[in-house]
């Protein structure tokens, strides 16, 4: 289990630094801060405005503290998973509504780095070599899903159990 727990750990970090790297690709092309400041404005103006510079930047806070707690055996990173999963989930079907989303538009949303037609972009892309006719959207959430109810199998407590009168070894 604990290697199950490890591995689960590192794919939530891998997925949460997939989620913000439109922030930190440019501290790690060696830019200045101005660079991830402004693809941040970028998404606030081009992306829908607040509300979904809000939901990324809490899906992917909640995500890497769900990966901590599981990391340390909390059982409640469940809790902060599935937060973090309420968000991406509400992130991902506003850009699905905005017409941001869906393999379609990929070429719209080539024009724009920052911002939920990004993630989208990305997304289809990542779906795209499988040639599966879903939209990548509902298959992103459907594994993340999938993740998080390993997650609570994996983080629920085992309670041992004595009878009455024995003592504890």
């Amino acid at each position: 289990m604990k290697i199950l727990r490890f591995v689960l750990v590192l794919a939530v970090i891998a997925y949460a630094g997939w989620l913000a790297w439109p922030f930190l690709s440019p501290f790690l092309e060696g830019a200045e801060p101005a660079v991830a400041t402004q693809r941040a404005s970028a998404m606030v103006e081009a992306g829908g405005g607040i509300p979904q510079a809000v939901f990324w930047i809490g899906a992917v806070v909640l995500y890497l503290i769900a990966a901590i707690m599981l990391g340390s055996g909390n059982p409640r990173a469940a809790v902060a998973y599935f937060l973090g999963f309420l968000a991406d989930a509400a992130l991902r079907l506003a850009i699905e509504r905005s017409g941001a989303g869906g393999p379609a538009n990929a070429s719209i949303q080539a024009e724009t780095y920052a911002g939920g037609g990004e993630i989208a972009r990305r997304s289809a892309e990542a779906v795209a070599p499988a040639g599966l006719p879903l939209d990548p959207t509902w298959i992103v959430l459907g594994v993340l899903l999938v993740v998080g109810l390993i997650i609570v199998a994996v983080s629920r407590r085992r309670v041992r159990r004595r009878a009455p009168g024995h003592l504890a070894a």
